[in-house]
């Protein structure tokens, strides 16, 4: 056993303190609005805590320490090629501005809004498909990562009878992240997740400052830098020998942000629980604010355990983890679990436990989320279009459940089945091109007026078999020259240019958006909070260059200063970036000046700026919460509003019923 007494206690307090608010969350869920989208009452900070803990869980962790021990910092260099891509998305408030409009609870929702009930149905199903299969392996990998951290045996006797112990623990760990969802849905996953995300914040600043301590630079950077010629993990202009992770797999997954923004829907209900569209782009805006504390974490963890098995000064323990690697008989297996092996001997007492907790409030996150992303869109997109007569809400509410269960069990026995034989970031990349059609049917359903159903139709059956191709040629070869990454870029051209194609022969008339987005003479005198008044859908109908920067009517000034940070911030690196590729190009820098580089820009810089977004963060998500349970003791719930859609609108936006 790896971890002490402490160790355990460290784990133990706030997970049982969330427990209890999970348990304390469920008396507010009384609708089926509330289990799906917690009544469209929670604020930006909620949002952006919640969603960026249910958005990076345990086997995210594991493979992106695949990928730094195979890249180190190399790939941070490239992805600042990202900067104008991520800018234009969080501050345009592209995609999630106008979904959040629509009032659409799943994205098959917006679908039979903007096409048909046919294409919601089959979209429904595919995006289940692909999450289901997803999903599968993300019990196995954050079960096998406890196993090896925390230094578990291998197998556990019941009844004389040798069980492996990752597979007792995928039943404990799916049992839990049920009874995080089951009770109040997505009402109880933001809260939970939040409560988390606040916690973990504190805790990857401690995990950051004690690796530090452990590791001298000096020996990080020696470890990075004393490899081959063109294996490099510091020198970004000496790694064009490194296999899949380089500057193309940063390049096609930058196109894949533009065009995919919101496709995939593992936490999709993050998506339309905004109290409105604003506080919904304002979620993902702070989301990058957030994001900089856990990326220099997981960046730390990953270059100090590759520091630790690779320099002379570590060598005792590098052989003791490399005898434990060599007897696990899955050399893939081998590759995720040789970093959690190394933190497990490098890490002091106390951080162990601080990690293995961070560890489990992200299983448990991502894990509660999923159950209830699956198992919803099955029920909501796939099952409820087909009935003639509503549900109640009360029957509506039990399938809701019995299919976050079904998706566990499945989980379970598809992570017990299942043999991995790719790196989990290339599995991802995969299985999401299973529904890399939608991406065409999204931006074009939105922002295109002659876009049509056909048009939607083919982009998403295109796109789709385009990928599911590539799953079968890589699971029968898994050394073909196209790896998942290069299988989903073709997909998404194919998917862009039969949709645009097939929408110019067949578009007869546009599409009323003002209708969809409730715009002009279709948004209200006035709202709820959730919807736009006449003038705010006005203004941003007209072009302006704030507007293009984000500021609109509904910034106030706390809002500017927020969004103009983030873009100087981001602008400047993106601007270093350029000026250190083109030095590069004509004299190369020396290795000492890549290692003060990443130790200022990758290491120190984020933390600071972390020190103080935990205070920040915490804040306003209590605040929020306060708000949101304030909120949903007076919100009107409309048991119409259950996701059903009626001629190209939702069913409670028409009006009731006559008595």
């Amino acid at each position: 056993m790896n971890l002490t007494i402490f160790d355990w206690a460290v784990v133990a307090v706030p997970l049982l303190l969330v427990a209890g608010i999970a348990v304390w969350t469920q008396q507010y869920a009384r609708s089926v609005a509330d289990l799906m989208s917690a009544s469209r009452c929670a604020g930006r900070y909620l949002i952006c805590n919640a969603r960026g803990e249910a958005g990076y869980g345990a086997i995210t962790a594991v493979a992106m320490f695949e990928m730094i021990f195979v890249a180190g910092f190399v790939m941070a260099w490239w992805q600042n090629l990202q900067a104008p891509v991520g800018l234009f998305i969080a501050l345009s408030g592209y995609v999630i501005y106008r979904y959040r409009e629509t009032r659409a609870m799943t994205l098959a929702q917006f679908f039979e809004i903007r096409y048909s009930r046919g294409f919601r149905i089959f979209a429904g199903l595919m995006a289940f498909v692909a999450g289901v299969v997803n999903y599968g392996i993300f019990p196995a990998v954050s079960s096998r990562f406890f196993v090896y951290f925390c230094g578990f045996p291998q197998t556990v006797s019941i009844g004389g009878v040798q069980v492996q112990t990752y597979v007792l623990l995928m039943a404990l760990f799916l049992s839990m992240a049920l009874a995080l969802s089951l009770g109040g849905g997505q009402l109880t996953i933001l809260v939970t997740d939040c409560v988390a995300g606040l916690v973990s914040g504190v805790f990857y600043l401690i995990v950051a400052f004690a690796l530090l301590a452990i590791f001298k630079w000096n020996q990080i950077a020696e470890a990075m830098t004393q490899l081959p010629s063109g294996f490099s993990r510091m020198n970004p202009f000496d790694a064009a020998s490194v296999r899949d992770f380089n500057v193309w797999y940063v390049l096609i997954g930058m196109v894949g942000a533009i065009y995919g923004c919101m496709s995939w829907q593992g936490g999709h209900a993050f998506n339309a629980s905004a109290a409105n569209p604003h506080e919904a782009k304002m979620g993902v805006i702070l989301g990058h604010w957030r994001g900089f504390t856990l990326t220099v974490m997981i960046t730390l963890l990953g270059v100090c355990a590759y520091t630790y098995m690779t320099h002379p000064d570590f060598a005792q323990g590098a052989g003791e983890v490399n005898a434990l690697v060599a007897q696990i008989d899955n050399p893939q297996i081998q590759k995720q679990m040789k970093v959690p092996l190394a933190l497990a001997h490098l890490l002091p007492v106390g951080i162990k436990g601080v990690l293995c907790a961070i560890m489990m409030f992200a299983m448990l996150a991502v894990d509660g989320s999923y159950l209830h992303s699956w198992g919803s869109i099955f029920i909501q997109d796939v099952v409820l279009p087909f009935r003639k007569k509503p549900f109640t809400p009360r029957q509506h509410l039990r399938l809701l459940r019995g299919a976050i269960v079904a998706v566990a069990i499945y989980g379970f026995m598809f992570s017990w089945l299942f043999k991995q034989t790719d790196y989990i970031l290339m599995f991802f990349a995969l299985t999401g091109a299973i529904f890399s059609g939608a991406g065409a049917a999204i931006v074009g359903g939105l922002y295109w007026k002659k876009g049509t159903t056909a048009a939607a139709w083919t982009a998403l059956c295109l796109g789709s078999g385009t990928a599911v191709t590539g799953i079968v040629i890589r699971q029968f070869m898994p050394n073909f020259f196209i790896n998942g990454q290069w299988f989903y870029l073709i997909a998404m051209v194919a998917a862009v240019v039969a949709y645009v194609t097939v929408s110019l022969f067949t578009c007869k008339e546009d599409f009323n958006m003002d209708r969809m987005l409730h715009r002009g003479a279709y948004a209200p005198a006035s709202g709820d909070g959730s919807r736009l008044d006449p003038t705010q859908a006005a203004a941003h109908q007209r072009f302006s260059w704030g507007k293009l920067l984000g500021f609109d009517k509904e910034f106030t000034r706390g809002d500017k200063f927020i969004s103009g940070g983030l873009f100087c911030w981001s602008m400047t690196w993106f601007l270093v970036f350029l000026i250190g590729t083109l030095w590069n190009l004509l004299r190369p820098w020396p290795t000492a000046w890549w290692a003060s580089y990443w130790r200022i820009q990758g290491v120190l810089l984020p933390l600071c700026i972390g020190v103080l977004t935990t205070a920040w963060f915490t804040w306003g998500g209590l605040r929020d919460m306060g708000r949101m349970f304030r909120a949903l003791k007076t919100v009107r719930r409309d048991d119409r509003d259950d996701g059903t859609v009626v001629a190209h609108h939702n069913l409670d936006e028409t009006p009731p019923p006559k008595e």
